[in-house]
């Protein structure tokens, strides 16, 4: 049984900066791309950031490139996401996900999803 486990998050002041964390059990951690996306208030969830399975690969939204940083330890099966120069519209609840198959960005193509985690910037 797949799970993934999410940590880390909190509330910071607009320029600040926070962490993820998300633990994954019940897969060979190593062959799967692993993402995260983040779901605002009131909007549909959308793709952040993602990493390879070797981690030689990262892909970011045009909204968080520059500011936001995926990795991953495969020896901790444990997938990463620093978070620099928050904004007010960072806010969002922010799930990892184990990627199946396609591109990266849209949800559909990731079959396992975190419990979420909330993160709000103030300004």
């Amino acid at each position: 049984q797949v799970q993934l486990v999410g940590s880390g998050g909190g509330r910071v002041r607009a320029g600040g900066s926070l962490g993820l964390s998300c633990s994954a059990s019940g897969l060979t951690f190593s062959t799967n791309a692993m993402a995260w996306f983040r779901q605002p208030p009131g909007k549909e969830r959308e793709f952040v950031a993602v990493i390879t399975g070797n981690g030689d690969s990262t892909y970011y939204a045009d909204s968080v490139k520059g500011r936001f940083a995926i990795s991953r330890d495969n020896a901790k099966n444990t997938v990463y996401l620093r978070m620099n120069s928050l904004r007010p519209e960072d806010t969002a609840l922010y799930f990892c996900a184990v990627h199946y198959s396609g591109v990266y960005d849209t949800t559909r193509n990731y079959n396992y999803w975190g419990q979420g985690t909330q993160v709000t910037v103030s300004s």
